[in-house]
């Protein structure tokens, strides 16, 4: 890869985005970044831009995309993501595509490519509600698609204490999909426009879609 690659997965909730990332990152060398990983990695550092989200969260208020984009800005400074990054859960709005646009054109870069996962939402439903963690270190599993190999073990850690999200039942699951599809309607079109849009059918399996999204970075950032 020459510059270094900027992905963005956009998908639903249990389309499979932190599963094919972590994939990806074994693949490709890249690194993804969730907003979330992000901000709580920033205000433990101590950064300029971790100190002013630390004084927002602490006032219990949302963090502004300003700070977000400062924090992506000092992350993509870093030496580990000179291959490049991928994003999950930013942008979600068309006014935080923009301004990473903008963050992006500052220094030389763009969006390699913008891949959506595309799902059949009632098949969502099931796939989200099975959905199930390593209590120690946050292996993903479920229900009928990831058993761990030995049962009540983590495969990964060896850990026996399991968690499920709160949120993640049906009723819930439908209306963050309802959301979703209100949200990204307009960052499709954005991405599409500028010709970087990328669409994966995300109902086979982890293979498959592992395979697809390989063929997508071969294709568009080596």
């Amino acid at each position: 890869m020459t510059k270094p690659a900027v992905l963005i997965l956009l998908g639903p909730p249990g389309a499979g985005k932190g599963t094919q990332a972590r994939m990806l990152e074994e693949d490709f060398g890249l690194v993804q970044l969730s907003t979330g990983d992000l901000l709580r990695a920033a205000v433990a550092a101590g950064t300029e831009a971790g100190g002013r989200a630390k004084a927002v969260m602490e006032a219990g208020q949302l963090v502004s995309d300003d700070i977000v984009l400062a924090i992506l800005k000092e992350r993509m400074g870093a030496p580990d993501v000179a291959k490049g990054i991928i994003l999950d859960g930013f942008p979600r709005t068309a006014g935080q595509a923009a301004a990473l646009d903008g963050l992006l054109e500052a220094a030389g870069q763009k969006v390699t490519a913008a891949v959506s996962l595309e799902v059949d939402d009632e098949a969502m439903v099931g796939r989200v509600a099975g959905r199930f963690t390593c209590a120690a270190c946050g292996e993903g599993y479920h229900d009928e698609f990831k058993q761990p190999a030995v049962a009540g073990a983590c495969d990964k850690c060896g850990g026996t204490a399991f968690k499920r999200r709160a949120d993640d039942n049906a009723e819930t699951v439908r209306e963050r999909l309802q959301a979703y599809h209100a949200q990204t309607a307009p960052l499709i079109a954005h991405y599409e426009g500028q010709g970087v849009l990328q669409r994966v059918d995300a109902m086979g399996s982890i293979a498959d879609i592992r395979a697809a999204l390989s063929a997508i970075v071969t294709r568009v950032a080596a």
